[in-house]
């Protein structure tokens, strides 16, 4: 039980070590500007974590980087360019909705409307189809019905 607790403190206690206090700008609206950009960017060696929350090397240069770019005054719309330009939307937490992701932004909503329409369409023609009556057993019919259940 002390070993699940020690790796599940390990876990958790990673990504607070993330972020050297050395790293951080002295200006505390600098430093929560480059910290939404740590929260925006993918660190590409680990690929499912943030900037913010990765040890590698490269997350560690690249926090770097994004706090020279705030301090010189880039915008962060520049600094998100200046990375895309280097490595491609795949840095991007979030890709932006253009070019070919637009069809896969644009997928959820259209399966959805495509979905809705054939769910519809199939309750109309069934309202609309003739009702077919439950008529009775023809008197060959009931005869071998209990023929049947006799047996």
């Amino acid at each position: 039980m002390m070993r699940l607790g020690l790796i599940f403190w390990f876990v958790l206690s990673s990504a607070a070590l993330a972020l050297d206090p050395s790293e951080m700008l002295d200006d505390p609206v600098l430093e929560a500007r480059a910290r939404g950009l740590d929260h925006a960017l993918r660190c590409v060696v680990c690929q499912s974590e943030s900037v913010a929350s990765s040890n590698a090397q490269w997350a560690i240069d690249t926090r770097r980087v994004i706090r020279e770019q705030v301090a010189a005054g880039q915008s962060d719309v520049q600094i998100v360019d200046f990375f895309v330009e280097r490595y491609g939307e795949f840095v991007l937490m979030n890709p932006r909705p253009s070019g070919s992701n637009w069809l896969l932004w644009a997928a959820g909503p259209l399966m959805f409307l495509l979905a809705a329409g054939i769910g519809f369409g199939y309750l109309r023609t069934r309202a609309s189809a003739p009702v077919t009556s439950d008529a009775a057993l023809s008197a060959d019919e009931a005869k071998r019905l209990r023929k049947i259940l006799d047996e």
